[in-house]
């Protein structure tokens, strides 16, 4: 009877482990920053979406969102509550005309803020230098300037 005591070696690294790890991350500390803003992640997008896409409709916002379009109803009207947003919808039925408030337009640049800054401390010169190798390839790979 053989007794191996080699120790097994280092498993094979994944890289959609170690994305969707550092997505938890990024979606937790993002959610925490944009708390005191009253946005969650889901409302920054949906956002963000109304006011860089003029004239989406319900539809459009629940594709770029991944949600359904009756979460995309639920958030349009807590936004709209919150001032955020206008649904100019004449009535049920009809096409939306959706548009950011000015308040809106204020908290989204805030969160714009908060985003860059998070940013800055996960993946800039000080980050930890693979998640810095990681920023530097998303901004590579969809054009964006750091």
């Amino acid at each position: 009877m053989t007794t191996d005591n080699a120790r097994p070696g280092p498993p094979v690294t994944s890289p959609t482990i170690v994305l969707l790890t550092l997505a938890h991350r990024i979606e937790t500390e993002l959610g925490a920053a944009l708390a005191p803003l009253g946005l969650t992640v889901s409302r920054l997008g949906l956002l963000g979406h109304i006011a860089h896409v003029p004239g989406a409709s319900f539809s459009d916002l629940a594709r770029m969102s991944g949600i359904t379009v009756q979460s995309v109803h639920t958030a349009v009207k807590a936004l709209s509550v919150a001032g955020l947003v206008r649904d100019n919808t004449a009535r049920a039925g009809s096409a939306s005309t959706i548009e950011i408030t000015d308040e809106g337009a204020r908290l989204l640049k805030e969160a714009t803020n908060v985003v860059a800054g998070l940013d800055a401390r996960l993946f800039g010169p000080d980050a930890d230098p693979v998640q810095r190798q990681i920023g530097d390839a998303v901004r590579a790979a969809f054009g964006a300037r750091s």
